[in-house]
């Protein structure tokens, strides 16, 4: 990074701590406490549209875009540091608007949207007027190989129509979710990774149907939800294909990748937030005549959480630099080891803090509980573990393999 940048990147890092301190952290038990009043879980808290409001006042909107004509330009490396801040608090990317789905869906409309595409869609999610869903996974298949999906986008005349089952489509409970983008087949006899396609499809479109939101280990997650959504002859016209059939393996590519260190960006603050209430919990509570902070396994369990909340960072920066300097294709392993090793790493973390919290830690009044469930899912999201470790052997392997003639 040249030092101008890496000024601008620090500069903007203050401002979010301080922003943190002043807006969110205070407005977390008011957001709670508006969405338990609400007599419809899915009608999101007004606080979240005050604190929004001040954010973009503040200049403070958009990190996540690296490109500056949308976004506030900064590198995957410059906005590391920005983006685990805001995962210290399950309100703050959206208060910032860089919250998942939606960073995902506006990469993929920014690098990938045609002007109408984006003067439509792109436009409202980047005012935070809207919000979207990313329609991929399916109940009936194995969908961490996304070659297995089988729900169809037939071309009929000048337009497309959509059959298919979907769920885990993060965000559709949200009554500002408007667009959906949804991944499907266009040529099931296309080589394998070409039969793959993208296409927008509005929420409100004829046949859209919302079954029922999932939740996790419990928490349905309200207003976000993960929603199970049927397909039935939903028609779009043909100027909805993201940039053209056979295409949307293309597409994920550059979807997943920043998408995923988004993930782990945030999940590092959410250890380390744990990590600090760990430490404040173990020099507040005294077991058999002493602090918990001078038991031994309780000193060995605060050591080993920095330790490896140092080492997912360094690990997440690096990859952060790669996709800088070599894209995200060439990052690809970088990428893949991040997604293994940093919900694990903060799974870890927030275990030990619950454990540490006793019987208060599994509930809800601390709020570890549903961090960690948020932190479970993230082990699944975007890939398995055992997908990106397949990736990071191939990758390894490979390099040992003699060259085919």
């Amino acid at each position: 990074m040249d030092g101008a940048t890496s000024d601008k990147a620090e500069r903007l890092r203050e401002r979010v701590l301080a922003f943190m301190d002043e807006i969110v952290y205070p407005n977390e038990r008011v957001y709670q406490d508006q969405l338990e009043a609400a007599d419809d879980r899915w009608t999101h808290p007004p606080v979240m549209e005050e604190m929004k409001a001040k954010a973009r006042e503040a200049g403070l909107w958009n990190l996540f875009l690296p490109e500056s004509e949308f976004g506030a330009g900064l590198t995957n490396e410059e906005y590391a540091p920005l983006c685990e801040i805001m995962g210290r608090s399950p309100i703050a990317p959206e208060a910032f608007n860089c919250s998942a789905p939606d960073t995902g869906n506006m990469e993929v409309l920014a690098r990938y949207g045609t002007p109408e595409q984006q003067d439509a869609w792109l436009k409202p999610l980047l005012a935070g007027e809207i919000r979207s869903g990313f329609a991929m996974t399916e109940p009936g298949v194995a969908s961490s190989d996304a070659t297995n999906i089988q729900a169809s986008i037939a071309r009929d005349g000048d337009g497309y129509v959509i059959n298919g089952r979907k769920w885990w489509t993060s965000g559709a409970g949200d009554k500002r979710c408007k667009i959906l983008i949804f991944m499907g087949k266009t040529d099931p006899e296309a080589p394998r990774h070409l039969q793959q396609s993208m296409i927008l499809v509005p929420i409100e479109t004829t046949g859209v149907t919302i079954l029922r939101q999932l939740t996790v280990f419990g928490y349905d997650d309200a207003p976000h939800g993960h929603s199970e959504i049927d397909f039935e002859n939903v028609c779009v016209p043909v100027t909805s294909m993201l940039l053209g059939e056979g295409r949307g393996f293309e597409i994920a590519q550059g979807r997943l990748g920043p998408g995923r260190i988004h993930h782990c960006m945030r999940l590092i603050g959410l250890a380390e937030r744990s990590l600090e209430a760990m430490c404040r919990r173990a020099l507040d509570r005294v077991a058999f005549r002493r602090p918990l902070a001078e038991q031994g396994v309780v000193m060995e369990q605060i050591a080993n959480s920095r330790i490896e909340i140092d080492q997912a960072r360094l690990l997440t920066m690096n990859a952060a630099r790669m996709m800088d300097t070599v894209g995200n294709k060439g990052a690809r392993g970088e990428i893949a080891m991040i997604k293994v090793v940093a919900p694990n790493m903060a799974q870890t973390v927030i275990d030990r803090a619950i454990q540490i919290h006793g019987g208060a830690g599994v509930s809800d009044d601390f709020g570890l509980a549903y961090a960690w469930a948020r932190t479970r899912i993230l082990r699944l999201a975007d890939g398995p573990d055992e997908v990106h470790r397949r990736a990071v052997a191939r990758i390894e392997l490979a390099k040992y393999m003699e060259p085919k003639d």
